[in-house]
């Protein structure tokens, strides 16, 4: 099912012998547009502490509670490696975080999600055997590409030809976690609607300007298919967007 990803901010995160702390932010890289982290922040009024959980951890995800339930401990989480998410995630952090609960790594091996789609085929893999004899490369260390979904919010697309609007917001596949797409609010003071724009169709993203680009008129852009925040994303939505634009609806679309 497709959700929009605000609506998960303040979600809370349960371990199996209590509760851990609420949403607030989640991380996604901006490679293959997959969330890999929520960001929840843990503790009481004076000492609080923020930890990454990874969708790999879920148990079950009870929707109408707002409870992410996590095959994990309170201590197993609050002990897990500290991470400053105002500042770039590096891989090797990852690699101390999926090595502090036994994951393997999502990354390097062709899929969303390690060899597959869908992040439970990673729970009780951990390493791939010969993994810790690989020799450290460059991109280990360096920045994981990962993006904050509160600091995007808010950036700019432009189309081929001038100002289309902002990022408001995002749609995700509840079950592959990959951002499905934009949600954008056009800048037409009169007629301003809220469209869908699929990160693929992007052509390029400056993360310092904070702009996001796509090969699309902004007239064309404010006359597709409207996005009701209301009603469900379907089947025949999806095809009426993708038809409006001429590109092919992709597997794994709402509906199919």
């Amino acid at each position: 099912m497709l959700r929009v990803l605000s609506d998960l901010e303040r979600y809370t995160v349960s371990a199996t012998d209590g509760e851990v702390g609420n949403v607030i932010d989640l991380l996604f890289d901006d490679e293959q547009w997959t969330i890999r982290y929520l960001v929840a922040e843990t503790g009481g009024i004076f000492v609080q502490r923020q930890v990454l959980v990874s969708p790999v951890s879920f148990r079950q995800v009870e929707w109408s509670m707002r409870q992410f339930h996590v095959e994990l401990s309170v201590a197993n989480v609050k002990d897990s490696p500290s991470v400053d998410v105002h500042a770039p995630v590096s891989r090797q952090q990852e690699r101390a975080h999926a090595k502090h609960y036994g994951y393997a790594n999502y990354w390097g091996r062709g899929g969303l999600w390690g060899a597959g789609s869908h992040p439970s085929l990673l729970v009780g893999a951990a390493e791939a055997p010969g993994d810790d004899a690989l020799p450290e490369r460059s991109d280990e260390t360096d920045d994981a590409h990962l993006r904050s979904a509160r600091e995007v919010r808010g950036y700019e697309l432009r189309g081929n030809d001038e100002m289309v609007g902002n990022i408001d917001d995002f749609i995700i596949d509840d079950q592959t976690w990959q951002v499905r797409y934009l949600v954008i609010t056009t800048s037409d003071h009169w007629f301003a609607k809220r469209v869908l724009i699929a990160p693929q169709w992007t052509t390029s993203i400056s993360w310092e300007k904070k702009t996001a680009s796509v090969d699309i008129s902004r007239e064309a852009i404010q006359r597709c298919p409207e996005w009701n925040a209301n009603a469900a994303i379907n089947r025949e939505y999806e095809t009426r967007l993708y038809d409006y634009y001429g590109r092919p609806v992709l597997s794994g679309s709402a509906g199919s």
